[in-house]
């Protein structure tokens, strides 16, 4: 019969079946993440035709004008999981506070963060947008969950993943033990195991991602950087290519597949970045080294960060590693400079 059909469940449930001490909680939170993406799928697959598109006039934490999609999805995702009794609470990019688990409710001994629609200013443009989660366990004492447990190193988180909304739905995640992909199948409403095992390609395509409309507020050593890699200097006989889309899980999710490096620095506006640590930036590097890559601030690997804050942004270099390697050699110049 060919090849088996493996659906996100049957590979959740196998996955569980090597560590026997396994209870069920951590594949059900799992499990109902598939389910809530397939709501934001249909959803975003129905933008156009139906009265979500376009803003609320109201701003985030961030300072962002929030879509009415990104607040539908921050709903939709909270309301699947609060019943579950499996999390003790949960982050999310679109709200100030984190989310306590309602008292009505079980608590368990996980936690969510998750930035609900990635890159939703593209949404009326029709370009790729994505979810973006990670999972830790409960820290502190007592039954429910508290800010502290969602404030976590990326270090110790336990799960991570993203879904991407384009020409087709994939939910793509670890748990430590690779990065698999799972495209849904419209047809029955099942997400299919179409990339098992994903790694990075040795040498991937040379692509870099960045919005180089801040080049002249970046400091010189990304300067540089971007200068060698599309030999702008005369430095490189084989310059990069540049992809950008805006959108961050569509930028990585071609890098993960292709190569190549996404990056994000900071600014002379925004010395410490615009990229989320716990929402964004975190997650993805869990997935980029799960995948034989690396993920960077420029100088340390992001995973190591202590975060200080619910809503800590930081700058990221995310990719290839040797391309990560040499961005951090480009940007040891900014510490000469500054030594001097």
């Amino acid at each position: 019969m060919g090849t088996p059909i493996v659906t996100i469940s049957r590979h959740i449930i196998d996955m569980e079946r090597q560590f026997p001490e396994a209870t069920g909680a951590f594949s059900a939170i799992l499990q109902d993440i598939a389910f809530a993406a397939k709501l934001i799928a249909r959803e975003v697959n129905m933008a156009g035709l139906v009265d979500i598109l376009g803003g609320t006039d109201e701003r985030n934490i961030h300072g962002e004008e929030v879509q009415k999609l990104d607040a539908w999805a921050h709903d939709v995702i909270f309301k699947a999981l609060d019943h579950c009794g499996h999390l003790a609470c949960m982050a999310s990019e679109e709200s100030e506070e984190f989310l306590p688990i309602p008292d009505k409710f079980r608590a368990g001994k996980y936690v969510l963060l998750y930035d609900p629609l990635d890159g939703s200013s593209n949404i009326e443009a029709n370009i790729s947008i994505g979810t973006i989660f990670s999972i830790h366990r409960k820290i502190t004492e007592g039954e429910r969950g508290t800010e502290q447990d969602c404030i976590q190193p990326g270090r110790d988180q336990v799960a991570a993943g993203y879904v991407v909304y384009g020409s087709s739905t994939m939910l793509v995640y670890t748990t430590g033990h690779g990065v698999h992909g799972f495209t849904l199948d419209p047809s029955i409403g099942e997400f299919l195991l179409s990339h098992p095992d994903m790694k990075i390609p040795k040498p991937g395509q040379r692509i870099y991602s960045v919005n180089e409309g801040y080049y002249s507020k970046w400091t010189s050593g990304q300067r540089a950087f971007v200068d060698h890699l599309k030999n702008a200097d005369g430095s490189n006989p084989k310059p990069f290519s540049l992809r950008y889309t805006g959108s961050l899980v569509a930028d990585f999710h071609r890098t993960l597949l292709y190569g190549g490096l996404f990056m994000y620095p900071g600014d002379s506006k925004h010395a410490e970045g615009k990229l989320r640590l716990l929402y964004e930036a975190a997650p993805l590097a869990f997935m980029a080294e799960q995948a034989g890559g690396r993920a960077s601030t420029g100088e340390v690997d992001i995973r190591d960060v202590m975060p200080v804050s619910l809503h800590q942004r930081i700058p990221l270099y995310i990719g290839s590693k040797d391309c990560v390697d040499l961005a951090e050699e480009y940007l040891k110049q900014d510490v000469l400079i500054e030594a001097k």
